[in-house]
């Protein structure tokens, strides 16, 4: 998905509604003539140019396929997809937000690809993506490309501070370069008290996890010792700025915040820094990259991987064509283009050169190899909807006893994702 997660998925649309998302043309095709593939991506997922680019490549390399793309907007796109799962008019490919997957694979509308996963470039996926793509043991979802966090700051205020970027590959190092950033009017990073993303990190790092399952049912696990730790470490160095304690990176946008001059650092997309520049131009050249750091110089910080898989629905009309655009779009030559066009990491981690001379996506690239996703069941959609961890991350930021506040998040999850059982 576009950097973000969705929540939930909606019960079936009546079927007055399915007609505003039929997939249009996926019939019976003219007699003799080519097989018309018709492909749901979401807004902002390629370019207008690439879009014309693939389009015209395939339709080359394929005369008996036709394309047909339609643009979706990310807004009500879960309930979308669900209506035209349960129709007899789907489309035959759907881009899908990678932490959606479980929720459609559940509801059995989707094509089980799991014996295509060889030619599909399957041993190389990011485990961020690929992951999230499967369900009880089969691969839905194929990875299409990926997005997560890194470091945005601000290189001169580095520079002034004596601080090479560079050599930030711990989170002790980071917090140490942190607290000497964060002097006289300067805070050393902006880091609300609610950005989760970046917990998650910290606790995967742990060796932790928000939930855990046994026997088919889930089970909150932020007041284990390895999710404490995470959170112990998110308010070390969320105290060495003034992040807001109440409230996540929109609220106000943290990228505006970083903009007005006064923050060295930001967990952000690489994105965020075209939005601080649009803000203020007199940082346009000063904003760097490095991944946020882990445990050991020699691994990479746990990350969040946002970003999207590509689905076959089960009714689609043309599943084998479906696989073949599949195949294209993820393979070696359009996933290279496709991280130039759009500064995102590529579907697997042998792909990661391609984005080598961009700094922001080659920092998340290597983030991105060790990137993980949240609890891979139907069930986490009702979490992100509550999102207790956010009242979680408040409270014990603002004073509130750990083990407890960690003890009763755990049981809001616990009855979150059971609830459907």
């Amino acid at each position: 998905m576009k950097y973000r997660l969705l929540a939930g998925v909606s019960a079936l649309m009546t079927a007055a509604a399915l007609s505003s998302c039929s997939a249009g043309g996926n019939g019976a095709d003219e007699a003799g003539g080519a097989t018309t593939v018709d492909v749901w991506l979401m807004r902002d997922s390629v370019s207008a140019a690439f879009r014309k680019e693939f389009t015209a490549g395939f339709e080359a390399a394929h005369p008996d396929i036709d394309v047909h793309v339609q643009i979706q907007e990310w807004d009500g796109i879960g309930q979308k997809i669900t209506a035209a799962l349960a129709s007899n008019d789907a489309p035959d490919v759907i881009e899908a937000g990678n932490t959606q997957v479980a929720q459609f694979a559940a509801s059995g509308g989707l094509l089980d690809l799991s014996d295509r996963k060889d030619e599909l470039n399957g041993e190389d996926w990011l485990k961020g993506l690929a992951e999230p793509g499967s369900y009880e043991g089969r691969q839905y979802g194929i990875p299409y490309y990926a997005a997560n966090r890194v470091v945005v700051y601000r290189k001169d205020l580095f520079e002034k501070a004596g601080i090479d970027a560079a050599r930030i590959t711990t989170r002790e190092a980071w917090i140490d370069a942190t607290t000497k950033l964060n002097k006289g009017g300067t805070q050393g990073i902006y880091l609300p008290g609610q950005l989760w993303y970046a917990l998650a990190g910290f606790i995967w790092d742990e060796g932790g996890d928000f939930a855990t399952e046994s026997g088919g049912r889930w089970k909150g696990a932020l007041d284990t010792p390895e999710a404490m730790r995470g959170m112990a470490f998110y308010a070390r160095l969320q105290a060495l700025g003034k992040g807001p304690k109440d409230s996540d990176e929109d609220d106000p946008p943290q990228a505006e915040v970083m903009a007005q001059g006064q923050v060295a650092q930001i967990v952000s997309t690489p994105g965020g820094a075209n939005v601080i520049t649009e803000n203020n131009p007199a940082l346009k050249g000063r904003l760097g990259f490095f991944p946020i750091p882990g445990k050991t110089a020699g691994t990479p910080g746990a990350v969040f991987t946002g970003g999207s898989d590509l689905v076959v629905p089960a009714a689609a009309g043309h599943p084998d064509a479906a696989v073949t655009f599949i195949k294209e779009l993820t393979g070696d030559v359009w996933q290279r283009k496709l991280a130039v066009a759009m500064s995102y990491v590529p579907n697997r981690t042998t792909l990661a050169s391609a984005v080598a001379d961009d700094p922001g996506a080659s920092a998340m690239a290597v983030g991105a190899a060790n990137g993980h996703a949240t609890p891979n069941t139907p069930g986490w959609a009702a979490v992100e909807a509550e999102n207790p961890v956010k009242d979680y991350m408040t409270a014990v930021l603002t004073g509130g006893d750990a083990a407890e506040e960690a003890a009763d998040a755990s049981a809001d999850i616990t009855r979150a994702m059971n609830s459907g059982s």
